[in-house]
C-alpha cells in the first residue's frame, strides 16, 4: 500500500497505543491499561485496523514487518512513535502511581531492553494464544478505540 493509498487516520488528539489485536497477551494488556489509565489518556487501535495502516504509512522508517506494541504521540505538527520496550516505558510514564516507576528501566541500553522484549514477544502466541479476530470493545470502552 502506498502512503497516498492509505486510509486517512483521524487527527491524533492524544497518545494512541497500537497493539496486535489477535494476540491474547496484547488483548489482556489493553484490558489492564484500560483500568490502570484512570485519566483515560490513551486510546487504542489494533495493528490490523485502518488507523494503524494510516499511521504506519505516515512513518516509512518503521519496519513494515514490525509486530510490536507502538505508542504514537502527537508532538505539534508531527508524531513521535516508540515501539518495543521504549513504547512500554513511555506508556508507563503516562500512568498514575507506582506504574510510572516501570519507565525508569528506560535508563538501560535499548539493545538490552529490546532483547528482553523480543524474547518475551516470541513466545506470546504460544503462552497466551492467538485469536481469530480482534475483540469488540464493550460499550463503555468504545470511545477509546479507533478502527
Amino acid at each position: 500500500m502506498l502512503a497516498s493509498d492509505a486510509p486517512a487516520a483521524p487527527a491524533l488528539t492524544g497518545p494512541v497505543v497500537l497493539y496486535d489485536g489477535l494476540c491474547g497477551f496484547c488483548d489482556a494488556s489493553v484490558q489492564w491499561l484500560l483500568k490502570a489509565d484512570t485519566a483515560a489518556r490513551y486510546r487504542f487501535a489494533p495493528l490490523q485496523g485502518e488507523t494503524a495502516a494510516a499511521i504506519l504509512a505516515r512513518h516509512p522508517k518503521i519496519p513494515k514487518d514490525l509486530d510490536s506494541i507502538l505508542l504514537v504521540e502527537p508532538d505539534g505538527a508531527t508524531e513521535r512513535v516508540s515501539w518495543h520496550s521504549r513504547a512500554i516505558f513511555q506508556i508507563c510514564r503516562g500512568l498514575p502511581g507506582a506504574w510510572r516507576a516501570v519507565s525508569w528501566f528506560g535508563v538501560f541500553p535499548r539493545l538490552l531492553t529490546d532483547t528482553g522484549y523480543r524474547l518475551f514477544a516470541r513466545s506470546r502466541y504460544y503462552v497466551w494464544g492467538r485469536r481469530e479476530s480482534c475483540r469488540i470493545p464493550a460499550p463503555g470502552e468504545r470511545a477509546r478505540f479507533l478502527p
